[in-house]
């Protein structure tokens, strides 16, 4: 966390410096490139009836986006990122490992059942803007996909006699990929990720493919 904390500082630091050569020059080719940071609530969507969740279940995002302007007012552009991604889920499908099998169950009487993923993105963006060479706040709209490869997951189950800890369970989807959209003006942002394919692969759970998928809702926050 501490290291998150530096990175967002460092962060605003750059932008005020950034600022600060554009009062000085004026460039009519300016680029959009831009430092993104997220922080977003995590939803699990095609849950069956038996799985809830029962926390605050959040997520922060950092990275670097490249912006490439396809008209001459340089209002439109393609954006292509590299960025890392931390999310937690909190809820009470219990995943475990026995006899290096993978067991999936419902927690019960529990203090503690999450799951994290850490993960590499990827976004693409088609992006809207009414930027200017001497505007620097404007609005935008910016929708697109994002492609997340999953570096490590990991489970964590506490109850009043033992704590469980899994780390690297095969059955996550090491790809994942969903639709983005972030609009907004200046540096806030509402920011979306719809996820289109299932956080697992070839799961049975309660005799059905366990075919949970995520949505993201929060701010992202743009530095030039």
């Amino acid at each position: 966390m501490n290291k998150i904390v530096v990175i967002i500082g460092l962060c605003f630091l750059f932008s005020k410096l950034e600022a600060q050569v554009h009062k000085d020059s004026i460039d009519i080719k300016y680029l959009e490139d831009q430092i993104y940071l997220s922080f977003t609530y995590n939803i699990l969507i095609n849950k069956p009836n038996t799985i809830t969740q029962n926390g605050f279940s959040g997520g922060v995002s950092i990275g670097f986006i490249k912006d490439l302007p396809i008209n001459k007012k340089r209002t439109l552009g393609l954006g292509f990122g590299l960025g890392y991604n931390y999310d937690v889920y909190i809820q009470n499908l219990k995943i475990t490992k026995e006899n290096q099998s993978t067991l999936f169950e419902i927690a019960q009487n529990y203090k503690v059942n999450r799951f994290i993923l850490k993960r590499i993105e990827m976004p693409i963006e088609l992006r809207w803007r009414n930027s200017s060479p001497q505007k620097y706040k404007f609005f935008r709209v910016y929708t697109g996909m994002k492609f997340s490869y999953l570096l490590l997951s990991k489970t964590k189950f506490i109850n009043t006699t033992e704590t469980i800890t899994t780390k690297n369970i095969p059955e996550f989807n090491r790809i994942q990929y969903g639709l983005t959209l972030a609009a907004g003006y200046g540096t806030w942002n509402l920011y979306i990720y719809y996820g289109l394919n299932s956080l697992f692969k070839e799961v049975q759970f309660e005799e059905k493919n366990l075919n949970l998928k995520d949505v993201t809702i929060g701010l992202k926050f743009y530095i030039m």
